[in-house]
């Protein structure tokens, strides 16, 4: 298969030069960028997932008509944290 560019970006020096001090040991820019690019493209996929996941689950209880009230999702979500910081106390 072979392989396509991305267009290059235009970027004034001294946001290139940070650029350059930021990459790890034997990366190149070219690196950096894909990685980046790579990066982006998956957290927006994750999101894009995540709204879909929240539009299907309101459509659900639209048609069901049943709603969990926030304060409940919150109160339940509390109290797991609560739980997990004492577990993770008593461990150490």
């Amino acid at each position: 298969m072979k392989t396509a560019t991305i267009p290059s970006v235009r970027v004034d020096p001294e946001f290139r030069a940070q650029v350059e001090q930021v990459l790890g040991e034997g990366e190149s820019l070219s690196q950096f960028v894909e990685a980046a690019v790579r990066a982006c493209v998956s957290q927006r996929k994750s999101q894009a997932e995540f709204v879909a996941r929240g539009m299907k689950s309101l459509a659900s209880a639209r048609r069901s008509g049943e709603y969990v009230d926030a304060g409940e999702v919150m109160q339940g979500l509390r109290s797991k944290l609560t739980a997990a910081k004492r577990q993770s106390a008593a461990r150490r």
